[in-house]
Order: C-alpha cells, then sequence, then structure tokens
C-alpha cells in the first residue's frame, strides 16, 4: 500500500454546519472548498469524506434527504473542477443502535478506504473541526489539521498539541498537506 489520502469531516469542515442538514438547498461549501478538493486531486491525494451522521438514527432526517445532500455536495464541487473519490457515512447513534466502529472516532471507515484505495494510512492526513475528527490521525500515525470553522474555535483549546496543526479553514490545511 503506498497511495495517500486527505480524509475530511464534512459539515464545519467543506460545508456550514446547520445542524442536522437536510435540505440541499442549504448546503454552502465553504471558501476554497472546491479549489482545494481540485489541487489534491491533481497532486495525486485522494479525497475521502468521512461523515457522522446520527440524525439517520435519531430519524430527525432520512436516508434520503441526506443522501440529496451528498448529490449537491458533489454538484458543488464539480462546478469547481473538483471531485470526491469516495464518501463514509455512519448513520449510527449509540442510544439508537449501540456502539458501532463506524462512528467517529471509530478506525472502520478508514480501514475500508485503506482496503479499497490501497492507502498507507501513516501517510494520511485528517482534516476536521473537532477534535474526534483527528484521533485516527494519532492511531494510524498520520497528520491532523483541526479547521478553525464549524466547531474548531470551541475544539482548538483542548487540542492536544504533539502531532496536530490548527488553521483558518480548509483551503490553508490543502496548503499545508501540499508543503509537508
Amino acid at each position: 500500500m503506498s497511495a495517500r489520502a486527505v480524509f475530511a469531516d464534512r459539515d464545519g469542515t467543506l460545508v456550514e454546519d446547520t445542524g442536522f442538514l437536510r435540505d440541499p438547498a442549504h448546503v454552502a461549501l465553504f471558501s476554497g472548498v472546491g479549489a482545494g478538493v481540485r489541487r489534491l486531486g491533481l497532486a495525486g491525494w485522494r479525497v475521502i469524506v468521512v461523515t457522522n451522521q446520527s440524525g439517520i438514527a435519531r430519524n430527525l432526517l432520512s436516508r434520503m434527504e441526506y443522501d440529496a445532500v451528498e448529490r449537491r455536495i458533489d454538484e458543488l464541487l464539480a462546478f469547481e473542477g473538483a471531485r470526491l473519490d469516495a464518501t463514509y457515512v455512519c448513520p449510527h447513534h449509540e442510544s439508537v443502535t449501540g456502539p458501532c466502529d463506524c462512528r467517529k472516532p471509530g478506525t472502520a471507515h478508514y480501514r475500508d478506504a485503506a482496503n479499497r484505495f490501497g492507502l498507507d494510512l501513516p501517510r494520511c492526513v485528517w482534516i476536521g473541526d473537532r477534535a474526534t475528527d483527528l484521533v485516527p490521525a494519532t492511531r494510524f500515525g498520520g497528520m491532523g489539521v483541526l479547521v478553525r470553522t464549524g466547531h474548531g474555535h470551541a475544539e482548538e483549546a483542548g487540542l492536544p498539541p504533539e502531532g496536530h496543526h490548527v488553521v483558518d479553514g480548509f483551503a490553508e490545511a490543502v496548503d499545508l498537506v501540499l508543503t509537508t
């Protein structure tokens, strides 16, 4: 395995976190996301979204609504010449479905992506707006990047200093990935 990937959180990292996003009309990419995803792809990086969507288990949004939002994200990225290689979603919530290993910071989706794409997980990067988005970077030995969008400002104070970077947004995270 030798391929590299950027694993990105969705809500608060790539798109504005409106809380249980169910309407495609409310999808808004953060500035620089489309260009950043395109730049990563051109540089040979896989770009994979891993997202927790507990609202599905808790009946706060349907799987059809979730899928419609994902299609809208793909459309907005395509308008900017960008595309995601894959999206992995955890639709569970332990209060409804019990614990699972696909809910971040669980590692099931990352291991599945590694097998599917031949990824070398220690060479991968995790980008998110919550400390839990970066836990796999520590577990697998990769780089974690906290963005200050979404919940990032609030999460920054509690982030362990070792092995993680903090930047203003996804575009700056891409700059860091491509220069490190």
